[in-house]
């Protein structure tokens, strides 16, 4: 160590390194004027450093390649610089890997590393590539604040914790390759058009920013390693599935965000700008209402099966009278994680509760969205929460929120044919029951004929008259007079009349009836109609 200067390199490859032995290095290499470490071109390949490795604000002058080497203890490269290659190909971190603040001016390479502690590298500047393809972390890696100005490719890596991108800068094209149960990217920015594709993994989009498109797609089948092997996921072995969910788009421009495969059951859409532009490729999910039969009260419950969004869930489970199953986790459960970005606004990333008033707008932006993909079956679930929502909300006159109320009971928004054609059955009977019973007269009235005829001869001139028809008085409910009621009501339906003779209250009813028949049928037919719509 005496013959060492500022900026020496030297190659220790395969040495073990015993506690305090590594300080004693590079304290023979710190720049007496300044007090600063510097290195020259430094090999460690299959080093063991069995101590803490503090590799604090050293500047390595050259190529720095740990290659296979072995971190028992805490690993500190905070505020370090790399001013050319740095190679931590097949290392091992047993704890912290702490790379905070630090700059990578060359090629930063982290193939094959495994980091069974935590990993660290927030206010990292990776000016070149960063490569952590086939990297394991068996704890959170931390990318909060980096900035990644030419990475073209992050990962295939593997995260039993959280990826944490918060105020990370992406400033190139970029592909991400994550199997991670949770990617936190509140505040991050994508300069450039960007992919993510993800395994196992819970997304946090909060106040991200895309300046270009963005697609966030489920990756079916497990990532590859550069020898063509699939990588090892035996730290997902507890996941029921690979399923990619979204637990927030709060403060999102998702005009140029691109969902393929992704499930939406818990995302947080309130707040979301340009939600009608998002596009929604493949499979993806949404919550649904509770299913079978529940009691409210006294009367039983059912709900039609729809599409909707977790911000319904949370305030119909706050209801005084919500039935089970709505899910009752707080407004604020899209949140990944601890706070990851102090002195963000916590409301804005899910804390606030919202209501009817503010769900109404957020169901048709999606319904637009479902509409400019044609996909007019998925947007009639959306219309339908839209209307929900207006129903509920506070802000409409009572005789608004009533005619919604008919509209919602008689055929659900005219999206429920089997509740119009209840009603329509319910009206046929009723119409059939009123007319045995009152409108069809006794007998059907007979015609008679009068006339005079001269004494002297000639002709004879004749009147027709018609009897008034008289109101029942035996049998009504026989079964002829339910055949002409049926025809009454048949014709009712599609308004025609029935040309029946009919008592003065038959006259009404059949009035009545040919008013509300036709368009409970045609409230059927438009429900059909959106059902099977292309």
């Amino acid at each position: 160590m005496a013959g060492l200067v500022p900026g020496s390199s030297f190659d220790h490859r395969g040495t073990t390194f015993p506690p305090l032995l590594l300080a004693d290095l590079l304290n023979a290499v710190r720049d007496p004027a300044t007090g600063h470490l510097r290195v020259g071109t430094v090999r460690f390949d299959a080093a063991t450093l069995e101590g803490e490795a503090d590799f604090e604000s050293v500047t390595f002058e050259g190529d720095a390649t740990f290659e296979a080497a072995t971190f028992k203890g805490d690993a500190t490269f905070r505020s370090a610089t790399f001013e050319r290659t740095a190679t931590f190909r097949s290392v091992t971190f047993k704890t912290v890997a702490d790379f905070g603040s630090a700059t990578f001016e060359g090629d930063a390479r982290f193939r094959w590393a495994t980091f069974m502690g935590d990993a660290g590298y927030e206010s990292v500047t990776f000016e070149r590539g960063a490569e952590f393809r086939s990297a394991t972390f068996q704890r959170d890696a931390t990318f909060r604040w980096a900035t990644f100005e030419r990475a073209v490719s992050l990962g295939p890596l593997v995260c039993a914790g959280r990826v944490v991108l918060s105020a990370a800068v992406f400033g190139s094209p970029v592909t991400l390759f994550f199997a991670a149960r949770q990617l936190e990217c509140r505040r991050t920015r994508w300069s450039s058009t960007a992919e993510i594709r993800l395994r196992y993994t819970r997304v946090d989009l909060t106040h991200a920013v895309f300046e270009y498109p963005l697609t966030i797609a489920a990756q079916r089948d497990p990532f590859l390693r550069p020898d063509g092997q699939r990588m090892a996921e035996t730290l997902f072995a507890t996941e029921p599935n690979a399923s990619v969910r979204v637990a927030s788009l709060r403060g999102v421009d998702a005009s140029h965000l691109v969902l393929s495969d992704i499930d939406l059951s818990e995302c947080l859409f309130t707040g979301t700008v340009h939600l009608d532009r998002v596009h929604l490729e493949g499979a993806c999910l949404f919550a649904t209402v509770p299913s079978g039969r529940h009691w409210r009260a006294w009367r039983p419950v059912r709900f039609t099966q729809r599409r909707t969004i977790a911000e319904e869930h949370h305030w119909r489970a706050r209801q005084p009278a919500a039935v089970p199953g709505w899910n009752r986790a707080a407004a604020g459960a899209g949140r990944v994680g601890p706070a990851a970005v102090p002195g963000l606004d916590e409301a804005a990333a899910g804390a606030v509760h919202v209501g009817p008033l503010q769900l109404a707008p957020v169901y048709r932006a999606l319904r637009k969205a479902f509409e400019d993909g044609k996909h007019e079956p998925g947007a009639a679930d959306f219309y339908y929460g839209e209307m929900e929502m207006r129903r509920h909300a506070d802000d409409i006159p009572r005789s608004e929120r009533s005619l919604l109320t008919a509209y919602w009971a008689l055929s659900g928004y005219g999206l429920r044919a089997s509740r119009a054609l209840g009603w329509l059955a319910a009206c046929m009977l009723a119409t059939i029951v009123l007319l045995m019973g009152f409108g069809l007269p006794e007998n059907d009235p007979k015609q008679r004929a009068t006339g005079i005829v001269p004494a002297g001869g000639g002709s004879v001139t004749f009147e027709i008259e018609k009897a008034d028809p008289h109101n029942p008085t035996g049998n009504r409910f026989t079964g002829k007079r339910f055949e002409k009621a049926l025809k009454v009501t048949l014709n009712s339906v599609v308004f025609r009349s029935s040309g029946q003779d009919l008592t003065t209250t038959g006259t009404y009813i059949e009035m009545i009836s040919r008013l509300t028949e036709p368009v409970l049928l045609g409230l059927a037919i438009l429900a059909v109609r959106n059902r099977v719509k292309r």
